[in-house]
C-alpha cells in the first residue's frame, strides 16, 4: 500500500461526502440542544465530519435525508441483525400497542413465557428474566453472582464490550496489570477494586487471576466482537469451563454480538455450559430488548434465600423491563424472523461476503486478515489475525478506516462505523454482497496501484 497516497484519498473522499449530503451537514450544524449534536454521542463515530441522517429503513437498505439509498451491512451494530422494520415485527408491534393497548402495564403477558422457552431452546438456561438493554442484563447477572457467591470480583477480557457496565471497563496494561481502559467516563472507582482482566485465549493468566479466589464470575463474550472479532483458539473456552468450575466461579456468556454465529449464538453452536447467559440488541427485531438467563440450579438457590429482595432492591428490576411491547417484539423476532433457516442463509451470505473480501486482499498482497462468526465478518490490518483483545486494538488504523468507510458509504455501502464488520440479515442478497466486493475491490486498488 502507498501510505502517501493516504491522505489525498481520504480528503477526496471526504469533500465529495460534503458535496453528496448537503441536507445531512445542514441538519448537524443546527443540531444546537444535543450534547455533541446527536442523540448519542457515540453517533459522531462516523467517517467524515457529520453523520448522514436517516429518512427510511427497510430490510437492508436505509435512505438517509439527502435521497441517497445504501446497502445496510451495519445494521445497527446488531441491532438491525433482522432487518430494518420486519414485517411481522410491525404487526406483532402495532396489535399489542394499537388493538390490544398497554405497552407498559406493570403486568405480564403471556408472549413471555413463549420466548422464555424458545430462549431455553435455543441458548439452554432454563430461568430467563427480562431487560431493555443487554447492558442491564449484564449488571443484573453481575449482581446475582456476587449475591450467590459471595464474592466481590468480576474478571473480564481485555477490550471485550459488554456496554457500559463499570466492571468491564479495565484492560491489561503495558505491564500486564489491570488498569481503567482508555477514556473511561466519570469511573465511580478505581476499576482494579471491582475488576480483574485477563487476555482472551489465554488460560494461563485467567488462572493465575482466578486463584485469587474473590472472582464471582467470569464476563466474557466467547468471541471477542466490539475491538474486532477475535476467534478462540482450539481447547480455550472449554479450558476456561474448566478454571471456572475449579476455582468456584460463575461463567456468564454474553452472547449479545455472538449472536451472529447462529440461533443460539455460539452457546449452542460450540455446545458451551455457561451458568448464566446475557442477550439484548437484535432479539427484539429493533425494539429495546434484552435478557437473561439462568441455570435451573442457580435460579432456585437465589429463589431460596429470604435475604434477596428480588422484587425491589439490588438491580433487578426496571419499571420498562419485560414490558409489554418488548416482549411482543420478541416473540415475532424469534418466531418468524430470526429463524433457524434464516441463520443458514445468512451464514451463507457471510461466507460469500468473507470470500470477496479475502480475495480482494490476496490479489493486492495486503498484511490483513479475515474472520468471520457466522453472519458476521470483519476484516482486521494485521496478519496473522490478532488472538487478543489488545492485539487487535493494536491493529486498528484510524485513517485508513475512515478512508474505506467513506469510500464505501459514497458509492452506497454501509459498515459498522465503530469497526469494519460486516453483518448479514434476512434481506440482505448475493447481488449486495457482490455489490460490496466489487466496490471494495475497487478501493484497494486506489491503495495500491500508482496513478496512471
Amino acid at each position: 500500500m502507498d501510505r502517501s497516497r493516504l491522505p489525498h484519498l481520504l480528503a477526496r473522499e471526504s469533500a465529495e461526502a460534503e458535496r453528496r449530503n448537503p441536507r445531512s451537514r445542514a441538519a448537524y450544524a443546527r443540531a444546537d440542544h444535543l450534547f455533541g449534536r446527536v442523540p448519542m454521542t457515540w453517533m459522531n463515530k462516523t467517517a467524515g465530519s457529520f453523520p448522514r441522517y436517516l429518512a427510511t429503513a427497510r430490510g437492508a437498505r436505509v435512505t438517509d435525508i439527502d435521497g441517497h439509498e445504501y446497502v445496510d451491512f451495519c445494521l445497527g451494530d446488531t441491532g438491525a441483525m433482522a432487518g430494518h422494520s420486519p414485517a411481522p415485527v410491525a404487526e406483532a408491534v402495532r396489535r399489542r400497542f394499537t388493538e390490544q393497548g398497554g405497552a407498559t402495564a406493570m403486568l405480564p403477558t403471556e408472549d413471555a413465557e413463549w420466548v422464555g422457552a424458545e430462549l431455553t431452546r435455543r441458548f439452554g438456561p432454563a430461568r430467563w428474566s427480562f431487560s431493555l438493554t443487554a447492558t442491564d442484563a449484564n449488571r443484573w447477572a453481575i449482581r446475582l453472582a456476587r449475591a450467590v457467591t459471595g464474592r466481590s470480583k468480576i474478571l473480564v477480557n481485555s477490550y471485550s464490550y459488554h456496554g457500559s457496565v463499570d466492571e468491564s471497563l479495565i484492560v491489561v496494561g503495558p505491564d500486564g496489570r489491570g488498569t481503567a481502559r482508555p477514556g473511561n467516563v466519570g469511573a465511580p472507582c478505581d476499576v482494579t477494586l471491582t475488576s480483574r482482566v485477563a487476555e482472551f485465549n489465554d488460560l494461563a493468566q485467567l488462572e493465575r487471576k482466578l486463584a485469587h479466589g474473590d472472582v464471582a464470575a467470569v464476563l466474557m463474550e466467547p468471541a471477542l466482537t466490539n475491538i474486532g472479532i477475535v476467534l478462540p483458539e482450539p481447547g480455550y473456552l472449554s479450558g476456561v469451563r474448566a478454571l471456572t468450575r475449579r476455582y468456584g466461579t460463575l461463567l456468564i456468556n454474553d452472547e449479545t454480538h455472538t449472536f451472529s454465529a447462529g440461533p443460539g449464538g455460539c452457546t449452542a453452536a460450540w455446545e458451551l455450559e455457561p451458568d448464566l447467559l446475557t442477550i439484548g440488541k437484535a432479539i427484539g427485531g429493533g425494539i429495546p430488548a434484552g435478557a437473561y438467563g439462568l441455570s435451573a440450579d442457580l435460579a432456585d438457590r437465589l429463589l431460596a434465600r429470604a435475604d434477596l429482595d428480588l422484587v425491589d432492591m439490588g438491580g433487578v428490576g426496571g419499571t420498562l423491563a419485560g414490558n409489554a411491547l418488548s416482549v411482543a417484539a420478541t416473540r415475532a423476532t424469534l418466531e418468524h424472523v430470526l429463524t433457524d433457516d434464516a441463520f443458514a442463509r445468512m451464514t451463507q451470505l457471510s461466507e460469500r461476503f468473507e470470500a470477496g473480501v479475502r480475495a480482494g486482499v490476496e490479489a493486492h498482497a495486503l498484511p490483513w486478515s479475515v474472520s468471520r462468526l457466522g453472519a458476521r465478518t470483519e476484516y482486521r490490518f494485521a496478519d496473522p489475525a490478532p488472538r487478543t483483545g489488545t492485539e487487535s486494538e493494536a491493529a486498528g488504523d484510524g485513517e485508513l478506516e475512515d478512508f474505506l468507510h467513506l469510500y464505501l458509504a459514497n458509492r452506497g455501502i454501509l459498515l459498522t462505523p465503530f469497526h469494519n464488520m460486516a453483518l448479514m440479515c434476512p434481506d440482505t442478497t448475493e447481488q449486495d454482497v457482490d455489490t460490496h466486493t466489487e466496490i471494495f475491490t475497487a478501493a484497494l486498488a486506489e491503495l495500491t496501484e500508482s496513478p496512471k
